[in-house]
């Protein structure tokens, strides 16, 4: 990889946070151990740009619909649903991240890049950028296979009280965001939030999310440095809902609102601009499973 593995947002955030990682677990092309990783997946998280806003969603298929035939290729076959902004937006020349994450393992990595080809039933990925994550905040389950339901997205014209209810109850969401396009080393990424129950704090249609300390990459706050805007994601892991939120976001580095959030280094607030549901919509479910350990990221980048 040449140059800088980080845009400018990203080592803005950086020095805002008092220093950051050289990335030298950032490669440009996927290791023989996150190819089998992603060949292994039941579902990935994905990431994409839909009308100047990033979206978020999770495709899901049997052991093997990822496909990395070489370090710098992933395919993925998944029928694509052209009612979803964050599927429809999965074209060739689309920038794309991809989050590959296994809850029972507590394993995740990432791979981003963009769309070599698509269809209807699904898309080749040109990785451009590859890298593991620590398994801090990630929240054991184990999961068993389901009938899918409804594709048909509910839009909502704001948040409504049972996607209140849910957020306020949940330990997990998936956060999807995008440097500016003229920005060296651009990219979509998505990224996996994790912590207690009631970590992400709901008022009205804004919600308030605690930054913890994690590998000091800052990819997602250097993108909401450059480009403000993003896309959260929110699973019922019970029934297989998806809800999709888009707003604009602002970063509080320090102060009291920081310091109020046990262990957060620092906080960012999202103001839901546009959100959609859909039911039942994953042939997955997910039992909760309790965690003994919860081991820091002491090792920055390290293949998991």
């Amino acid at each position: 990889m040449s140059g800088s593995r980080f845009h400018p947002g990203e080592l803005e955030a950086q020095a805002r946070a008092g220093g950051g990682s050289q990335g030298s677990g950032i490669r440009d092309f996927m290791i023989d151990q996150h190819r089998a990783f992603f060949e292994s997946l039941p579902f990935i998280a994905v990431a994409s740009i839909d009308r100047g806003w990033p979206v978020a969603t999770l495709l899901a298929g049997a052991p093997g619909f990822i496909q990395a035939p070489d370090p710098h290729t992933l395919e993925v076959s998944a029928e694509l649903d052209p009612s979803d902004p964050a599927q429809r937006s999965l074209t060739a020349g689309a920038p794309t991240g991809l989050l590959g994450i296994e809850f029972a393992s507590r394993r995740r990595n990432r791979a981003n890049g963009v769309i070599m080809s698509a269809s209807p039933r699904g898309f080749v990925l040109d990785v451009r950028q590859s890298f593991g994550n620590c398994p801090q905040y990630i929240q054991p389950r184990d999961f068993r296979t389901a009938p899918a339901g409804s594709r048909s997205p509910e839009t909502l014209q704001r948040l409504d009280r049972e996607g209140r209810e849910g957020i306020s109850g949940a330990d997990t969401f998936f956060v999807a965001s995008a440097a500016r396009m003229n920005e060296e080393a651009f990219g979509v990424d998505i990224s996996h939030r994790g912590g207690p129950p009631g970590f992400v704090r709901v008022d009205g249609d804004t919600l308030t999310i605690p930054d913890f300390k994690g590998n000091r990459y800052f990819n997602t706050l250097g993108n909401l440095v450059s480009n403000p805007r993003a896309a959260l994601l929110f699973v019922d892991f019970a029934k297989g809902d998806l809800l999709h939120l888009q707003g604009a976001t602002e970063i509080i580095w320090d102060g009291p609102a920081a310091r109020a959030f046990p262990g957060a280094e620092r906080l960012w607030r999202f103001r839901v601009h546009r959100a959609w549901r859909k039911r039942g919509v994953l042939p997955l479910r997910w039992t909760f499973r309790a965690l003994d350990d919860r081991p820091a990221c002491e090792t920055r980048g390290r293949a998991t």
